[in-house]
């Protein structure tokens, strides 16, 4: 849906296609031309690539592929009837409106589950922290022993930011068994892990019944609170609800809380380093461009963050399911 919202906007609103009828540009000259922030055109034109109707020059330019010339307005033939017919769809006219805009005009009620400034968290609210936790419960219950399977298998601790079901830490925990977690969010969302911990520790698996004793509840806010040391740091679907600039604000954070030898771990859905798909991600990106202050981002713009962060990032990449994967960088000693 927000994919495809995307291409409408692009050929109706922006008219990107028209823009780079007569020559390649590079990405600051498209931005400019079409007066684009960083951020949607972030979420754009890695989609256009990933739908084949962009692509890159030697020079890094952007240019239309043969595909998509079908887009060009008064190309013979051409598309664009058949993709107007959207043009006056709602959600498209909206994306449309956040991409110039750089997110929605109207942002009274926030930016759906992220805290605005120094304002409450949304994810404050009982109900709302219940119905997203438990919305993402089976995706983290799915792919939380995948991600347990990659980290480093170490006696120490293991601290999990903006935590969310807590299912990330309990499956770490059941193959560390000398080790301890900390699990960070807001309040509300602390109850319903609570509440899983318990479920967890029920299900007759081998040492799940040694696990509560080893994890501690940290209400807190990852953004301004001091996070306390730890050998593991992970942070689960957490960089792509914030800007560049929070990213990077993270990054540092994150690196502080480590002791000297530690491994910050990232596990999200990554961008090609090319940024021209891939297509399910740049799908994602979008929704999450749509929804919070974020985007998808490529593995090379998270290693760039945690080098500035002192930290020293790995060129691994671990892939689990769902279009995810694992990236680590790790403190020096």
């Amino acid at each position: 849906m927000f994919g495809s919202r995307l291409l409408i906007a692009a050929v109706h609103h922006l008219r990107v296609f028209e823009t780079l009828r007569i020559e390649p540009l590079s990405l600051a000259e498209l931005r400019s031309r079409l007066q684009l922030s960083e951020r949607p055109a972030m979420v754009l034109f890695p989609a256009l690539c990933a739908m084949g109707l962009l692509a890159h020059d030697e020079s890094e330019r952007l240019f239309i592929t043969e595909l998509g010339r079908f887009l060009i307005h008064g190309q013979t033939p051409n598309l664009t009837g058949y993709t107007g017919l959207e043009q006056s769809d709602p959600g498209a006219l909206e994306m449309a409106v956040r991409l110039k805009n750089d997110g929605p005009l109207d942002t009274t009620q926030g930016i759906s589950f992220v805290k605005e400034g120094e304002g409450p968290s949304p994810m404050d609210d009982p109900g709302l922290a219940r119905t997203l936790t438990l919305g993402l419960a089976g995706r983290a219950r799915h792919l939380s022993p995948l991600v347990a399977a990659n980290l480093s298998t170490r006696q120490g601790h293991l601290l999990d930011v903006a935590g969310g079901t807590g299912y990330y830490t309990y499956e770490w925990l059941l193959v560390n068994p000398e080790s301890t977690a900390t699990i960070l969010d807001r309040p509300a969302v602390l109850t319903i892990a609570a509440e899983l911990l318990d479920e967890f520790v029920q299900s007759g698996r081998p040492g799940a019944e040694t696990i509560k004793g080893r994890v501690t509840f940290l209400p807190g806010d990852m953004l301004t609170d001091e996070l306390p040391q730890t050998d593991l740091l992970l942070a689960a679907s957490l960089f792509h609800d914030w800007p560049t600039p929070t990213c990077q604000q993270l990054a540092h954070h994150f690196a502080a809380a480590l002791h000297p030898g530690g491994e910050l771990w990232v596990h999200d859905a990554f961008l090609n380093d090319t940024l021209d798909g891939p297509l399910a991600v740049t799908d994602y990106s979008a929704q999450l461009f749509w929804n919070t202050k974020g985007r998808c981002y490529s593995r090379a713009e998270y290693r760039s963050w945690f080098t500035q962060a002192g930290l020293e990032p790995t060129q691994d990449a671990f892939p689990t399911q769902m279009d995810y994967g694992l990236i680590r960088a790790r403190k020096p000693d």
